[in-house]
């Protein structure tokens, strides 16, 4: 007599350690960006409150709705439909080309703007890589691994948007993307001589690009910031004047100095983290610090215990994409890395990147939900 297969037993159930992370992100989140956008916010608006209500009503409240739709949805729905979605995110993507629809702001072409709304589409563009390359790397594994039947398609598939990227230019997008890419390239069991090749691609394609002038300044400012401190150092050095400041303790939320006018431009957006830093101090830098990697360590956790290939590479994509992007956004504020442009996630400044966040944790929680327990 045959003995019965086991059954796989589902949860059910979302990954609540997973969500209480996102949760304390999103409240930390609200708390600087209140404390950190007053001044400017009072000096362009003329109201202390304009940039937090407009993150809350614009950037919060959609993407709260949109993670509860993606929550319900069926993983295999967006399986089906991944690649109509990239093709709709490499269509966001060109119409940023196109005058009257796309907008420039600092020599790049990097929003699209309808009916008075704003939004940047490599926003939506990294959901739509994920899911579409862990819908296409779930055939070609159960075939044989060659070039042209599993590399220079993944290459056509991560090239085409890259190209876009450079147009605008984004580069430290065309990183983003790329990492991605790799990392779910990297976890479908693709041979480890298509890896080495994608890598030789990618650091001859950055070794190229980094020698614009700006870039290149950029990098030699993050090796030689002493050079230039009223100039081109700047910027790092109040960032690193706002993290020492804050001591063991910090100075207490509403109390930083740097927030008046000393952090460049970029405060609410690329530079919130030393705000945060200079106000909550050391202790309270390591509970967000902690937080990150709860959601990274659970996000990885979830991609462990999916039930099926495609769940288990978009788990990996979004869990790399938010850890990738934590840590280039510290590392440079820190001056361990050169200063990119990339946003905090779930704390930055910016509608079209938290609703994007928040969408993928709705994506990530659906796989928690319908893991093995």
């Amino acid at each position: 007599m045959l003995r019965s297969l086991p059954k796989i037993n589902i949860k059910s159930r979302p990954d609540y350690i997973l969500l209480l992370a996102i949760l304390f992100l999103l409240f930390m989140g609200i708390i600087i960006l209140s404390s950190a956008s007053a001044p400017l916010s009072a000096r362009t608006a003329g109201t202390p409150n304009y940039f937090l209500f407009r993150q809350i009503i614009v950037g919060l409240i959609p993407g709260l709705i949109l993670a509860l739709i993606l929550y319900n949805f069926k993983i295999s729905f967006l399986r089906e439909k991944s690649f109509w979605i990239y093709l709709f995110s490499m269509l966001l993507m060109a119409l940023v080309f196109i005058p009257k629809i796309g907008e420039a702001a600092g020599g790049a072409r990097r929003w699209i703007k309808i009916f008075g709304f704003s939004f940047q589409p490599v926003e939506f563009l990294k959901i739509a890589i994920i899911l579409y390359l862990a819908a296409w790397m779930v055939k070609p594994i159960k075939k044989k691994n060659t070039y042209l039947s599993l590399l220079l398609p993944f290459c056509i598939i991560i090239g085409m948007p890259l190209l876009l990227l450079i147009l605008q230019p984004n580069i430290s997008a065309v990183g983003m993307i790329a990492f991605i890419g790799l990392a779910i390239y990297f976890v479908s069991k693709a041979p480890l001589s298509h890896i080495l090749v994608f890598i030789i691609i990618a650091i001859l394609l950055f070794s190229t690009l980094i020698f614009e002038p700006y870039r290149f300044n950029r990098m030699f400012t993050f090796l030689n910031p002493e050079k230039d401190p009223l100039g081109k150092g700047y910027h790092i050095k109040q960032s690193l004047i706002a993290i020492g400041s804050g001591g063991v303790f910090g100075k207490g939320i509403g109390f930083s100095d740097q927030k008046f006018g000393f952090l460049p431009k970029p405060i609410i957006t690329d530079s919130i983290f030393p705000v945060f830093a200079e106000e909550t101090g050391f202790f309270g830098s390591l509970m967000l610090l902690i937080c990150y990697g709860i959601l990274i360590w659970r996000g990885f956790k979830t991609a462990k215990d999916s039930t099926d290939e495609f769940s288990r590479l978009t788990a990996i994509g979004i869990t790399s994409w938010i850890g990738i992007q934590t840590f280039i956004n510290l590392a440079a504020m820190m001056a361990l890395f050169p200063l990119t442009g990339v946003p905090l996630p779930f704390l930055s400044y910016g509608s079209s990147a938290l609703i994007c966040e928040l969408a993928a944790m709705g994506i990530l929680l659906n796989i928690s939900k319908n893991n093995r327990i």
